[in-house]
């Protein structure tokens, strides 16, 4: 399996398909993160790849595993990623 790109990699291969320098990739790469995670609330999207998203998780019932004693895990905020249609299909082929 192949290594998965690093944030350099990334501002590497965009800063060559853009012609712009390596330091406006990385900027860009920085404010594009800053703005999902200031937006999350509200749904960020990225158009063909997927969104963020809040969700509620409710309140359940658990275990230990190492014990077996049943536990109450409480109600808390999550973030979820929804990935796109189009990346699914690119990556995954039509169905």
């Amino acid at each position: 399996m192949a290594k998965a790109m690093t944030k350099s990699k990334i501002a590497d291969h965009l800063a060559g398909k853009l012609d712009v320098p390596k330091k406006t990739a990385n900027m860009f790469l920085d404010e594009l993160a800053s703005l999902a995670y200031r937006e999350a609330k509200n749904t960020f999207t990225i158009p063909g790849v997927g969104k963020l998203v809040l969700r509620n998780r409710k309140a359940r019932m658990g275990r230990n595993p190492q014990t077996g004693e049943p536990l109450r895990i409480p109600a808390k905020r999550v973030v979820r990623f929804r990935v796109s249609k189009a990346a699914k299909d690119a990556i995954l082929g039509g169905r």
